[in-house]
């Protein structure tokens, strides 16, 4: 089982990995945009698959399926499910 300290950013888990979130940042309207679409602390989430170059990325979150820029789920810190 993962250390549950542990956290990494959520655009370098891999395909078909899961996590907690534990934190957002970023500048003030792209937190407040992560925080509207889902990634709130606590909230689950899975990585689906990735475009053929690596950007973007789809995640299931809270029932739905959502993608995100590399760059943009960078700001989202998860704790990885073991």
């Amino acid at each position: 089982m993962a250390d549950p300290c542990i956290t990494c950013p959520l655009s370098h888990l891999s395909n078909g990995c899961c996590g907690r979130v534990a934190s957002v940042g970023g500048d003030p309207d792209l937190r407040r945009r992560l925080l509207e679409m889902g990634f709130c602390n606590g909230a689950n989430v899975e990585v689906v698959r990735r475009a053929p170059l690596g950007d973007p990325i789809q995640f299931r979150l809270r029932g739905y399926h959502l993608s995100l820029r590399r760059e943009q789920a960078a700001f989202v810190r998860v704790h990885p499910a073991g």
